[in-house]
């Protein structure tokens, strides 16, 4: 993974640091521990715990490979390591505020490989929406004006912004993706319907197949493509059968049932007398035809 943090990024660019060194550093014998119990979890943008057991079950052979970094006063080795049965785990002391403790937990987590797509994007504007003091939606909404400007489809006088470019020192500093790409694959993701997110943090589905079987409105003809991807259908062929159903989608019903679905809402009492006569002549004529 490419990390290149950014020279005006310098919190970002310290985090990033600290944590390639924490990587490269192995325990030490002797180094600083404290009690499980002692220690309280932080909020975090990992939604999912996968694989715990597995980690727990390492822990009990080799111990805690990495220490968790702590305040004076990560999540997942601590959930493991309470499996594990641990009395006590090796930690790493940092004096940071508040900011830097929520930004530091955001960063660590966005180096993680095991993050789905969906966690990822959260996670990302979670750590915007810390550097620009701005709400989740007011961070979309920014990213969005962002774009139509560089695209050249509205002018809105952001790009030469201090805002715009904290945003781009931010991802130059993760190093994952261009705010770009971030905007065009990864910003669509927070419009999912239950069924496809669901898919997506389970990690049965790669999210190119979720943004393509956002496209289809019928819930029947959804859940069985998505079971087709999940089955291991390719990109190309899905995109091929969601372009079948939505071509039915826009395909006019036909005249017959549009014809049963006008009646069923028919109230004759809202007709003239002279239309309702009509209408009854008609429908006794159309029965005595089919018999």
């Amino acid at each position: 993974m490419s990390r290149k943090p950014s020279p005006m990024d310098p919190f970002l660019a310290r985090a990033l640091s600290a944590l390639e060194e924490m990587e490269k550093k192995p325990v030490q014998a002797g180094g600083k521990a404290v009690p499980l119990e002692a220690l309280l979890p932080s909020p975090q943008p990992r939604r999912r715990f996968e694989n715990l057991e597995a980690l727990a079950e390492s822990i009990r052979e080799k111990g805690v490979l990495q220490p968790l970094l702590v305040r004076p006063l990560g999540e997942r080795r601590y959930r493991a390591a309470k499996m594990a049965g641990l009395a006590e785990v090796p930690v790493r002391v940092l004096d940071l505020s508040e900011k830097e403790a929520r930004l530091l937990a955001l960063v660590e987590n966005l180096q993680r490989e095991d993050l789905n797509p969906y966690e990822e994007t959260l996670g990302v504007l979670d750590l915007l929406s810390e550097e620009l003091g701005k709400t989740r939606e007011e961070v979309v909404s920014l990213l969005e004006r962002m774009r139509k400007e560089k695209r050249g489809v509205a002018a809105h006088n952001v790009m030469g912004t201090p805002e715009a470019q904290r945003v781009e020192e931010v991802f130059q500093a993760l190093g994952r993706m261009t705010w770009e790409s971030f905007v065009q694959n990864r910003l669509p993701l927070l419009g999912l319907p239950e069924d496809l997110r669901a898919a997506l943090e389970e990690g049965t589905l790669p999210y190119t197949a979720a943004l393509e079987l956002k496209k289809v409105k019928d819930l029947e003809a959804r859940a069985r493509l998505l079971e087709e991807a999940k089955g291991g259908l390719s990109l190309r062929e899905l995109k091929a059968r969601v372009r079948e159903v939505l071509v039915k989608e826009k395909a006019p019903p036909p005249w017959h049932k549009e014809v049963a679905t006008r009646l069923a809402r028919l109230d004759p009492e809202s007709l003239s007398p002279e239309k309702r006569q009509e209408v009854e002549r008609h429908l006794k004529a159309l029965l005595e035809l089919l018999g």
